[in-house]
């Protein structure tokens, strides 16, 4: 079941991606999906966002551990590949790339995903941190192709201020 994100925010897709039927896959705590319009050996790369309030101190390494723990429940040979801090001391931001095999449909697949954790503050309650994911998952032979609009596509996401109550 989809989920809504804890704080409104914005974004554009990149040329050549398109929004995702949630019903149709998979997408427990996701708020958002999106998918590339030219599939790769039966996968279709895809983008999404969640998000969650942290009343915890968890630090976005912590967290970014704990998502590489929740994938190898459903995958196999997960290796985080490179992870790097980001962002300044206001919001800071993390990085991280990883490799795993899983069965997606009736096939294995190589696959890569790069992950970018947001912190942002909630600007309605500013004593409540919230902690945005952007993910996405491609094959290995697709990944060096969508990267860059991946890349795009994280410079424009925002807070979205304009949203009413």
């Amino acid at each position: 079941m989809a989920t809504k994100m804890p704080v409104p925010i914005q974004f554009r897709l990149p040329e050549g991606w398109l929004p995702a039927r949630l019903a149709e896959f998979d997408a427990t705590g996701v708020a958002f999906a999106a998918v590339h319009t030219q599939p790769a050996a039966d996968f279709t790369a895809n983008i999404t966002i969640d998000g969650e309030y942290r009343p915890d101190a968890a630090t976005l390494t912590e967290l970014a551990d704990d998502s590489v723990e929740r994938l190898r429940e459903v995958a196999e040979s997960v290796v985080v590949a490179h992870r790097r801090g980001a962002g300044s001391a206001d919001a800071p931001a993390l990085t991280q790339q990883l490799t795993f095999s899983a069965v997606v449909g009736d096939a294995r697949h190589n696959l890569v995903q790069s992950q970018v954790y947001l912190s942002m503050v909630d600007i309605e309650e500013p004593h409540r941190r919230v902690v945005i994911r952007l993910t996405l998952t491609a094959t290995g032979a697709q990944y060096d192709h969508v990267l860059g609009d991946f890349q795009d596509f994280v410079r424009t996401v925002r807070s979205d201020t304009e949203v009413e109550a």
